[in-house]
């Protein structure tokens, strides 16, 4: 009898095991949510540059979201291909970065030896900001249409800076000097835009492209001249006339930023962070701050920043392929 009472409860411990409530009771076994320990956000560019900005509004309301430290940390180098290379590099769930266009696009068609592949080495979470760019000069440059016939008179004489190789300030220049005739400033990099406005006010450089929040109170200040905006009209820049009323037609380029995190992040980590950067893109107080900073707001699908990486670097291949550049 104890031989057939020890079989009929082994039975019914393999029954209760099979049940759907025993498959619902927690494993012991199972991962803890996520984050289980401060976050890094690894930015390529200094302090109080464009995508710095961008990266520590976001940490500020991430850290809420998540209950843990969202710390950014400026790694600066290599037009932001260092921060970039070591959030590919991560072994762990808990760094991520956010980097800017030529990173994910152009960085690749310049430098076959590049140490991470776009395509390959990230987890694409989120597009976070974009803005156009303003083409800035010094204080004493003429305006519109005959600060370009100035710069063509100038030839290879002037200077313009960018925060380096393959950015969107670089490649859009060298699309502007397609578009102008005669136009041909050399290409000055910089480790970052707070740099080449130092590089502009001491007359190092003649001009350049900027993000809003960089050029904006320097203009206003009457220390830097605005000659247009690379793209249309913008509530970012309202002072600002594109460079179609100068004459420069066809042209269109804007600055962004994304964040991204390794290949390897896990699937709980990707989940958490697409449901709470929607809300914290979304949400009113966070594009007030961004717009602040010169930044509109986007947000943008996984899905949605892989299509447009795939845009962009058709288009910067076009660009290089044009100019015939090379990895400076």
């Amino acid at each position: 009898m104890r031989k057939r009472s020890l079989n009929i409860a082994m039975a019914a411990a393999a029954l209760l095991a099979m049940s759907p409530l025993a498959r619902a009771q927690p494993s012991a076994a199972a991962a803890p949510p996520w984050p289980t320990k401060p976050v890094r956000i690894l930015v390529g560019f200094p302090g109080g540059s464009t995508p710095d900005m961008a990266a520590r509004i976001l940490a500020e309301s991430l850290s809420k979201a998540l209950g843990q430290p969202v710390i950014v940390e400026n790694k600066a180098g290599a037009s932001g291909n260092i921060a970039t290379d070591q959030v590919g590099k991560a072994i762990d769930d808990h760094t991520l970065g956010v980097v800017i266009n030529g990173n994910l696009t152009s960085a690749k068609l310049l430098n076959p030896k590049l140490p991470y592949d776009p395509a390959r080495d990230f987890t694409y979470l989120s597009l976070l900001t974009a803005a156009p760019l303003v083409l800035v000069a010094t204080a004493g440059a003429p305006e519109g249409a005959a600060f370009f016939a100035a710069a063509a008179s100038q030839g290879d004489k002037w200077n313009y800076g960018s925060v380096g190789t393959g950015s969107a300030a670089h490649l859009g220049m060298e699309l502007l000097k397609s578009k102008v005739k005669g136009m041909a400033p050399s290409h000055v990099p910089y480790q970052g835009n707070p740099a080449v406005i130092t590089a502009l006010l001491g007359g190092q450089i003649q001009m350049a492209l900027v993000p809003p929040g960089v050029a904006l109170p320097q203009v206003r200040a009457g220390k830097l001249k605005a000659i247009g905006l690379t793209s249309g009209r913008s509530t970012l820049v309202p002072e600002v006339a594109p460079l179609a009323d100068a004459g420069v037609s066809n042209f269109n380029v804007e600055v962004w930023t994304a964040l991204i995190g390794p290949e390897r992040l896990s699937r709980a980590a990707q989940d958490r962070l697409n449901s709470e950067v929607a809300k914290i893109m979304g949400n009113a107080d966070t594009r007030q701050k961004l717009f602040n900073q010169g930044w509109q707001a986007v947000g943008a699908s996984p899905e949605g920043l892989k299509t447009l990486v795939k845009q962009e670097t058709a288009l910067m291949q076009s660009i290089i392929s044009a100019q015939g550049i090379k990895m400076e």
